[in-house]
């Protein structure tokens, strides 16, 4: 959630909404695959290739999320951070834009199920 100024001049809270569903089916696995990996190249250190938390802290303002303290920021990371190095590799992000989205969770659970089925 971030804060907001409303129209009417109030500040209010902006409740993310999961677009990854939607997105997921819009572009189809592939389509939405490659865009994850895209967002992952957005976020990633150039030199070190891995999301770490200064090139998180750097790019929040284009995720709208500019009001995340260094507490969060370091938080997020550490949701992901699968082995442990402080930072996000492609597989961890791309895990954890999964884990963070129920939709996407429950689509992946029936396409476990259907390839379960198919076998």
């Amino acid at each position: 959630m971030a804060s907001t100024i409303n129209k009417s001049g109030k500040k209010g809270v902006i409740i993310f909404e999961d677009f990854l569903p939607t997105m997921m089916e819009k572009l189809g696995e592939e389509g939405f695959m490659e865009e994850l990996c895209n967002g992952f190249e957005l976020l990633k250190d150039e030199e070190k290739g891995v999301i770490t938390f200064e090139s998180l802290s750097k790019n929040t303002a284009m995720l709208g999320l500019s009001d995340m303290d260094e507490e969060e920021i370091r938080g997020m990371l550490r949701e992901g951070d699968l082995d442990g190095d402080g930072c996000l590799n492609q597989m961890e992000f791309c895990v954890l834009m999964f884990r963070l989205s129920p939709g996407l969770m429950e689509g992946s659970r029936r396409w476990l199920q259907h390839a379960l089925a198919e076998q």
